[in-house]
């Protein structure tokens, strides 16, 4: 990869304000209204449900929310702390405290300004889907498994972060279900599920904060037998203003230790951002630059750490609210972080009054949407590996750590590159007569005559370590008599590299060694110049690299018949 040439990173905000007129401020307005709505209860219930207050989840949703708008490169996109992030956040403070997830996330942002630096944001597209799929089925599964014990009332403490053990002391402590909660619980989720019928632009999570909020605060003034768990009961009262920045303590040995732990929030982070900004892109018709779309995410995340806050990605959920409520450009976003932050200022006494429990009915809503059941069964009726990999994925996620899920997620999409790669290079070999035009739509086929004691081998792809084995073996599998001239035909070879180089030079040596004379076909200026700085030119002489199958057949017919 290079950063050198154009490279484009304004963001979308300046291109949007050109031709900005009094309409579309009108409808980012009503956008960011309603956006703003939407996100108050998922950052509220995704920063309770990663391990921290609910106001550190809201000023992630308005300072990540304004810098993803900012500075990035989609013109809808929605930024602001999203379920994907859950259990990495929660782990990593179950590890290293509120101080090492602030360091962890300040360094993911950094990679991500890397990754954008380095145009990376087209190769994360790459990654394959069943993979992206395997993650957030995990993440689902493990954010629903977080909200049982509120859901139902248990009122355990210390619960293990594992997926198996924690299952074992919720169904070991079953008795324990409080009917009350378990019931404020079911009448939230069925407001949230049921508001979609009457209405799809109804925001169903906060109707149902509202709703069950007003109806739990009354119930328990003015009745004895109901009491239920708030948010104000388990953080007690919460500012409502936003923190001044602050610093971290930085060394090498902090560095090291969450570099794994940055380099999931960084990758998992690109890809839902960048996935949602696909998904935008394929309903509005625009087009968001990735790489400008990777800083914007970068710069997000290299600031929330210091005013406290939990990393930050693009919402597809919040996005498509944005979409269909008219916004099209990042202003409502911005609008969109304002809405919060006047909610933060004037509102945030009222959030102490919400239950524990309509907080997790909107998390296993969320849970349950994440989770993509449809296209799993969709996926059944793929490749066999495609299958296995979204199972590995799906099994790492849930049982282990997402950290190794990603990680070995990323060896499976290169494997699996690799492997389509070199099933789609095929390694031919010719004697007697030759097509030139084989394998083309040319209309008229030219024929050369291939003298005895020339062999033609042709490489119909990319010619890579992988390639450069199997080419080998192939050479070695089809040898019959010894030739004297072999031809290596690279008409359809656009790059080599460095494992190509050193297997063809062996090639050269050897069968210099047994009186064999090589000569290259087909040669790509940009394969040629890898061939001049490996030195191949000179150890085959620069005169047996040919352009064109023609003048290498006419030579090696020539060289064979001296011999």
């Amino acid at each position: 990869m290079s950063i050198t040439g154009a490279l484009n990173l304004r963001p979308k905000l300046w291109s949007s304000l050109r031709h900005y007129s009094t309409e579309r401020l009108r409808q980012d307005i009503i956008a960011g209204i309603v956006v703003g709505i939407v996100a108050l209860p998922l950052a509220i219930a995704f920063g309770i449900a990663s391990g921290v207050s609910p106001t550190i989840g809201l000023i992630t949703a308005i300072i990540g929310g304004f810098m993803v708008s900012f500075f990035g490169g989609c013109s809808v996109q929605i930024g602001g702390p999203t379920g994907a992030f859950i259990v990495i956040v929660y782990n990593i403070i179950a590890q290293f405290g509120l101080q090492g997830l602030a360091v962890a996330t300040a360094m993911a942002g950094i990679i991500l300004i890397v990754m954008g630096l380095f145009r990376l944001g087209t190769v994360i597209k790459f990654i394959p889907y069943p993979i992206v799929v395997g993650f957030t089925a995990g993440i689902a599964l493990t954010i629903f498994s977080t909200q049982i014990n509120d859901f139902l009332g248990l009122g355990l403490r210390d619960i293990p972060g594992e997926f198996i053990p924690k299952w074992g002391m919720f169904l070991s402590n079953l008795d324990r279900i409080d009917p009350v909660t378990l019931c404020t619980a079911l009448v939230a989720l069925a407001i949230i599920t049921g508001a979609p019928f009457i209405s799809k632009k109804l925001p169903g999570a906060l109707i149902a904060i509202i709703v069950v909020t007003l109806g739990s605060y009354l119930l328990s003034r003015y009745t004895d037998w109901y009491h239920i768990e708030t948010i104000g009961d388990r953080f007690g009262d919460m500012p409502t203003d936003i923190p001044m920045p602050h610093g971290f303590n930085l060394n090498m040995a902090t560095i090291n230790m969450l570099l794994p732990s940055a380099f999931t929030i960084a990758v998992l982070g690109a890809i839902e951002s960048l996935l949602s900004a696909t998904v935008a892109d394929g309903v509005t018709g625009s087009r968001t630059n990735s790489n400008t779309e990777l800083i914007g995410q970068g710069l997000a995340n290299l600031t929330v750490p210091f005013f406290g806050g939990i990393p930050v990605t693009g919402a597809i959920a919040r996005t498509m609210t944005n979409i269909t409520n008219g916004g099209r450009t990042p202003v409502a976003g911005i609008i969109h972080a304002l809405v919060l932050l006047l909610i933060f200022m004037f509102l945030m006494p009222l959030i102490n009054y919400v239950p524990m429990a309509c907080l997790a009915a909107v998390l296993i809503v969320v849970a349950y949407n994440m989770s993509g059941w449809r296209t799993i069964v969709g996926i059944f009726h793929a490749p066999k590996s495609d299958i296995w990999v979204l199972g590995v994925t799906f099994f790492l996620t849930v049982i282990f750590d997402l950290t190794i899920a990603i990680e070995i997620g990323l060896l499976l999409a290169v494997v699996l590159f690799l492997r389509r790669v070199m099933e789609n290079t095929e390694i031919r070999a010719y004697s007697g007569k030759l097509d030139v035009d084989e394998g083309t739509d040319s209309p008229n086929h030219e024929v050369l005559e291939v003298a005895k004691g020339v062999s033609v081998y042709e490489i119909d792809g990319p010619f890579f370590f992988g390639i450069a084995t199997k080419f080998d073996e192939m050479m070695r599998s089809t040898l019959v008599d010894k030739p004297k001239v072999r031809i290596i035909r690279m008409r359809k070879v656009a790059f080599v590299d460095a494992t190509a180089l050193h297997n063809l030079e062996l090639l050269i040596k050897s069968s210099q060694e047994e009186g064999i004379r090589i000569v290259l076909s087909g040669v790509k200026p940009n394969v040629r110049e890898s061939l001049e700085h490996a030195g191949i030119d000179n150890l085959i002489g620069s005169e047996n690299i040919c352009d064109h199958i023609t003048k290498a057949v006419r030579m090696a017919n020539a060289i064979a018949e001296k011999i």
